[in-house]
């Protein structure tokens, strides 16, 4: 087909968003930014928010900037939500998952339900924002009890523009509300979490055309909103440009998602037990998966230091030696906003880890730790899962960062691939396509489109077995 559109992609982020447009035909993929806007969280009284208004302001203008496009897609982050009333008016702020009133609530609700039924129903590694918890810790708030619908993030900008309310549900499958084996909303749970099912929308699959953009909004050629892996994840692993199902992916940005994707999920007591996620993908598929920390750490540091030359950092941070300091990057200190330098050396401090000395110092630790945690993942995702891995890609934000690439690549004893680094906006705009028609078939047909027309960075394994091994049994690994 020689026909060749322009898609419109929103992609949200945790500190900002952007419109990229991507022009796509037969044999031709290309992906420019239109417009890009921050996205900062608000603090009012105790609770930390979303400034939604602020980012559908930006929505609005990127999708202005971009011109006339034949659809529009949308990914964010995932767990957080928006609840609107009866007559579709927004009921407050969403609230940050980084905000503490899901503090012990976790554990509350594991020991009422089940830690074994939560798994086998969801298949949801026990993080402390999901999306189950933030209900139970609104349970008896004015905004829940007059709620009619609850919108996660990407379907409430979808609502906005079309008017059409629905969960998509590579997202919808983040909420551990969700059952996976039948791929529908878990009411059951739901009912003895006391959390109302009416809430829950109609699911929709990625690549379901939503509807119309709303006249009243006025964007540029009247497009059609299309159902994306809207889980900024879900649509990351669709730009993986990888050859064959034996590949490991890192979606690397504020969060490292490591993993690996199945057919199947891998509901296990192992799998449990070692907090490993199976959340849906695109075209049935499983994203098989661990969350780690990711460039958090290092972008509260930078915050922490006022800033600096991130290229700089980096090239003094590989002259340190290697594993001077090692810390866990899961660990719970970590997770809210703050001074992680200071929050890495009381780490070290409790764990008998030299403290860091400086910037330099610290960048080393954080490197070194992620790879350590990569490590951890990639080879605990191959052994719980049985799939078999030769290769590891990195995609998204840290595959420019060469450190952590090498590092990686050393730390897994595999090769690393690294790029695009706009793989969540790629995968976006590529199931937007199929969608219209420009492209036909499965998964590996739109990754083959990919590897044609992507620059691809890749590192050999030069490390150390041993030194590695002994590194990971000090961070606990």
């Amino acid at each position: 087909m020689n026909t060749v559109v322009n898609l419109a992609a929103v992609d949200l982020g945790a500190s900002s968003g952007r419109v990229m447009v991507g022009r796509v035909g037969a044999g031709k993929l290309d992906l420019t930014e239109a417009y890009r806007f921050t996205n900062e969280p608000v603090r009012a009284g105790d609770t930390l928010h979303w400034d939604i208004l602020r980012l559908w302001r930006g929505v609005l203008d990127g999708l202005h900037a971009a011109g006339p496009v034949a659809s529009i897609g949308i990914d964010s982050w995932a767990v957080d939500y928006g609840l609107v009333d009866a007559s579709g008016a927004l009921l407050g702020n969403p609230v940050h998952y980084r905000d503490g009133r899901t503090d012990g609530v976790a554990e509350r609700v594991a020991k009422q339900l089940g830690e074994e039924r939560l798994y086998t129903t969801t298949g949801l590694q026990q993080l402390p924002f999901n999306t189950l918890y933030q209900l139970v810790a609104a349970a008896g708030t004015p905004q829940l009890d007059i709620a009619h619908r609850l919108l996660l993030i990407p379907d409430l900008i979808a609502y906005w523009l079309t008017g059409q309310l629905g969960a998509e549900l590579t997202n919808a499958s983040t909420t551990q509300l969700y059952d996976l084996r039948r791929r529908a909303w878990a009411a059951g749970l739901m009912a003895d979490a006391g959390i109302r099912s009416e809430l829950f929308p109609p699911l929709r699959e990625p690549g379901t055309r939503i509807g119309p953009v709303r006249p009243d909004l006025a964007l540029p050629g009247s497009p059609q909103v299309v159902a994306v892996g809207s889980h900024d994840t879900a649509s990351a692993v669709v730009g993986v440009p990888a050859a064959g199902h034996h590949f490991a992916y890192i979606s690397c940005g504020t969060w490292s998602l490591v993993g690996v994707e199945l057919d199947a999920p891998v509901l296990s007591e192992a799998s449990r037990r070692a907090n490993f996620t199976n959340e849906s993908g695109v075209d049935g598929t499983f994203r098989y998966l661990r969350n780690v920390m990711g460039l958090w750490l290092l972008q509260e540091s930078l915050r922490a230091w006022g800033g600096g030359d991130l290229t700089d950092l980096l090239r003094r941070a590989a002259r340190e030696p290697a594993f001077r300091s090692v810390v866990d990057p899961d660990d719970p200190a970590f997770l809210p906003p703050g001074d992680m330098p200071t929050l890495i050396a009381d780490a070290c401090r409790r764990a008998g880890e030299p403290v860091p000395a400086g910037p330099a110092a610290t960048v080393r630790c954080i490197m070194d730790s992620l790879a350590l945690a990569h490590r951890r993942a990639v080879r605990q995702a191959q052994q719980l899962s049985g799939r078999h891995v030769d290769a590891v890609h990195i995609v998204g934000g840290g595959a420019r960062n060469e450190l952590l690439c090498q590092l990686t690549a050393d730390a897994c004893g595999l090769p690393v691939l690294a790029g695009p680094v706009e793989a969540t906006a790629l995968g976006n705009v590529l199931v937007q396509a199929r969608a219209a028609g420009v492209i036909n078939g499965d998964l590996a047909a739109l990754r083959t489109v990919l590897r044609g027309t992507e620059h691809i960075v890749r590192y050999e394994p030069r490390g150390d077995e041993v030194a590695w091994r002994a590194a990971e049994d000090r961070m606990g690994g």
